[in-house]
C-alpha cells in the first residue's frame, strides 16, 4: 500500500523556471527549505486570509509560525495575479502546511503547495506578457476569480469585436456618425434683389413729368 499511496508531504515537480540548479541540489535545497509557493488562488484572496488558513499548522510557541508572506504582483498594475509565497521559520512547519493543507479550499478554490527553494527580490512579480502570470496568457476559459478571460483570449475577443465594428461602419447602410475630419461648411449669404421691369420705367417716367411739367 506504501507504494500505491503518493505521501502528502512530498513535494511535486513544480521548479521554478528560471532556478539555475540540477536536480539534485534542488532536491538538497528543499530538504531543508522552510518556503512555500502557493497556487491557484483567486485574485481578491487578501494577505489576511492566507494567514489565517496557513497559520493552522504553525507552533508559535516553539518559536515557529509565518514569518511573512509575500503575495503574487502582475508586474504592470502591482495588483494581486493568483499566487503568494509563505516563509515560515521552520521546515516542518512548511512541510505540514504542504501535507495539510495542499488540495484544500481557499475563497471556493483548490489551491496547490509545494516547497520552494526560497524567495528571492523579483519573482513576486508575474512574468507572463501581459504581466501576470504564464499560465493565464493561453488561458481560454472564463474564470471570474483570475481576471475572466485569459490574456490572448481578451486580445483574440477584442481583435474580433474590433473587426466586426469596422465591417458596421464601412458595410452597406452604415451611419454616418460624425467627427474625424467633418468640417462645418459655410454657406454663403446673398441678398435677394428684384429685377426692374418695363412698369418701373413707365412709373418713373411718370413721377417727372409731374413734378417739373406745368
Amino acid at each position: 500500500m506504501a507504494n500505491v499511496v503518493q505521501p502528502l508531504d512530498q513535494p511535486s515537480n513544480y521548479k521554478d523556471s528560471q532556478a539555475k540548479v540540477d536536480r539534485k541540489r534542488q532536491q538538497d535545497f528543499l530538504s531543508k527549505s522552510s518556503t512555500l509557493y502557493i497556487g491557484n488562488l483567486s485574485f481578491y484572496t487578501t494577505e489576511e486570509q492566507i494567514y489565517e488558513l496557513f497559520s493552522k499548522c504553525t507552533s508559535p510557541e516553539d518559536g515557529g509560525g509565518i514569518k511573512r508572506i509575500i503575495m503574487g504582483l502582475d508586474r504592470n498594475t502591482r495588483t494581486p495575479c493568483g499566487f503568494c509565497f509563505v516563509e515560515y521559520y521552520t521546515h516542518a512547519e512548511a512541510l505540514a502546511c504542504m501535507k495539510y493543507i495542499s488540495g484544500t479550499k481557499l475563497d471556493e478554490r483548490i489551491i496547490r503547495c509545494d516547497l520552494d527553494l526560497g524567495y528571492a527580490e523579483g519573482r513576486q512579480f508575474g512574468r507572463g506578457k501581459s504581466g501576470g502570470q504564464v499560465r493565464d496568457e493561453h488561458r481560454t476559459d472564463y474564470d471570474p476569480g483570475r481576471g475572466g478571460w485569459g490574456a490572448q483570449a481578451q486580445l483574440e475577443r477584442r481583435r474580433e469585436f474590433e473587426e466586426r465594428y469596422a465591417d458596421v461602419q464601412d458595410g452597406p447602410g452604415a451611419v454616418a456618425t460624425g467627427g474625424g475630419d467633418w468640417k462645418a461648411t459655410e454657406v454663403p449669404t446673398t441678398t435677394l434683389k428684384r429685377a426692374r421691369s418695363p412698369d418701373d420705367d413707365d412709373d418713373i417716367s411718370r413721377l417727372v413729368r409731374t413734378i417739373f411739367v406745368p
